[in-house]
């Protein structure tokens, strides 16, 4: 029978907490050397009130978690950053943002990887700039991306980057300790080990912002855009993508463009995505032939096993969003949507001061509403038995914050089959005579945007949290029959969309960001 322990540093714990300090330094729970998951986060914080004596930590200043071949390549980077610790060349906090990260340096002094430990994030315990007041693994800046859970987001991007497409820099879990990190019961700086995401530093000239970007090479908005569709990426702006030039002269068309801060990409449910390359010109381009070889191979069943073996912490609700995400993708690119057309459809609109489900939540509500009627015309059915999914396991609190099934809200059924007549979706009236299904909407909420760690600050504001669709509570027999029916709807979707298109000239699309 396997074994798990908790290990602090080097130490591992049988029964009880008793000979740790009362701080926040975090635990590992692990099974065979494998890193495994906790109901609540990646790292758990010790209460006990009695500060007894720490034994020294002995273990290695920086361990990587995950056997998997892709950190290899972070592994010389972890040598030179413990070399030049020894040199006694100090990381850097880094300034802006709103979570702790630090640059860490090789022995000539440059910056070679950058940490943000789970415990620092916004809102998280030991925030060092202020952003405290919740826990790990409630909701942070966006409701359906828990505190202390973008660590493993943004290895999520890197590992689904495969043949680094969309070149997001090499990423992992790692425990690490130094002195540098904050803990905010200590005034003092003391050796602390945390898990934190450990990211290669990428060397660049500046970032998509500071720049116009219609002149950047289509391939590398293609491939940036290709990735955040595939992850629902929800924050994804000219400042998280860096720029670097290829030649000394420093044209915009030969340069690579390198994608940062996935953090808040992989929600619990679908929400509503900021794709800011929608406005850019390259993404009225049709896909090349290369982009979609690409996409045709991509296999979401198997990088959903990939990401459980690799982060085992990694949620039920975040592997079905990829898989409804990759299948959309697919689904669209066959038909021959180009890059916008399809962050459009992923996108929702505002009317009258409120958010109207994307094309992609109607369809996934319409796919939903099919469950909903089998089970009441089979009431044999095993369906009616639900298993505990993790979207709900934390707390009562996250039945008010998520729905624990189909609540109501403002916008009933009788307004859902006018919203397909509006789109113009042609739906059989096997399909559209359904049982009523209620959609899910979440309180709006206001928080401040999470800015990459590569520049400056911002007092910029995350868009209202709504959630119309989730789909970690169906059981798994329910989740067969949705994706079947899904698949379904979007074939009927995409030829009614096609045929309106066909022949229409295309949209002009610039962005926000283009200056001339």
């Amino acid at each position: 029978m396997e074994q798990s322990c908790l290990t602090f540093g080097d130490l591992e714990f049988k029964n009880d907490l008793n000979s740790v300090r009362n701080d926040n330094s975090p635990f590992l729970l692990t099974r065979n050397n494998i890193l495994h998951r906790s109901f609540s986060s990646p790292c758990l914080s010790p209460t006990g009130k009695n500060k007894i004596h720490q034994p020294r930590n002995r273990s290695r200043p920086i361990e990587i978690l995950g056997k998997s071949d892709s950190f290899d390549v972070l592994k010389p980077v972890a040598k030179d950053i413990i070399k030049a610790m020894k040199l006694g060349i100090d990381p850097l906090p880094v300034n802006g943002g709103l979570g702790g990260a630090y640059y860490f340096k090789n022995p000539r002094g440059q910056n070679v990887a950058l940490v943000k430990p789970t415990d620092e994030e916004p809102y998280a315990p030991n925030n060092p700039k202020g952003f405290v007041g919740k826990s790990l693994g409630q909701p942070g800046l966006k409701r359906s991306v828990r505190i202390g859970e973008t660590g493993y987001r943004e290895v999520v991007a890197y590992l689904l980057d495969y043949e680094n497409f969309a070149k997001v820099p090499p990423t992992a879990l790692v425990k690490i300790t130094n002195s540098v990190f904050n803990v905010n019961n200590y005034k003092k700086k003391h050796l602390v080990t945390k898990i934190a995401s450990f990211q290669k530093y990428i060397h660049h000239d500046f970032d998509a912002s500071d720049h116009g970007t219609s002149s950047f090479p289509v391939s590398a908005v293609h491939r940036i855009g290709i990735l955040d569709i595939r992850i629902l990426n929800t924050d994804r702006h000219a400042g998280n993508i860096l720029v670097k030039k290829l030649d000394g002269s420093g044209r915009f068309d030969q340069v690579e463009l390198v994608p940062i801060d996935h953090g808040l990409c992989l929600p619990e449910a679908l929400e509503d995505p900021y794709f800011e390359w929608i406005h850019w010109p390259q993404s009225s381009i049709p896909f090349s032939e290369d982009e979609l070889e690409y996409i045709k191979k991509l296999d979401p069943i198997k990088d959903s096993m990939m990401l459980k073996r690799e982060l085992p912490m990694i949620r039920e609700a975040c592997l079905r969003v990829l898989v409804v995400c990759t299948i959309f993708l697919k689904t669209a690119a066959g038909f021959g949507f180009c890059l916008a057309e399809i962050g459009e459809m992923m996108s929702r609109e505002f009317r009258a001061g409120e958010e109207d489900p994307s094309e992609l939540e109607v369809i996934c509500l319409k796919a939903r509403e099919l469950i909903a009627k089998m089970k009441l015309t089979s009431p044999k059915s095993p369906m009616g038995d639900y298993a505990e999914f993790q979207f709900d396991i934390d707390s009562k609190e996250s039945d008010s914050q998520f729905g624990n099934g189909f609540l109501n809200s403002h916008f009933p059924v009788s307004e859902l089959e006018e919203y397909f007549e509006e789109k113009d979706f042609d739906i059989p009236a096997s399909i559209s005579s359904l049982s009523s299904m209620s959609l899910i909407k979440d309180t709006k909420f206001s928080e401040p945007k999470q800015e990459n760690s590569y520049s400056t600050s911002s007092s910029e504001q995350l868009p209202a949290s709504v959630i119309f669709v989730k789909l970690a509570d169906m059981n798994e027999e329910e989740w067969a029959f949705f994706l079947d029916k899904f698949q379904e709807l979007l074939c009927l979707a995409f030829e009614k969309r096609k045929s309106l298109t066909l022949g229409q000239k295309q949209r002009q699309r610039l962005g926000t960001s283009c200056q001339f």
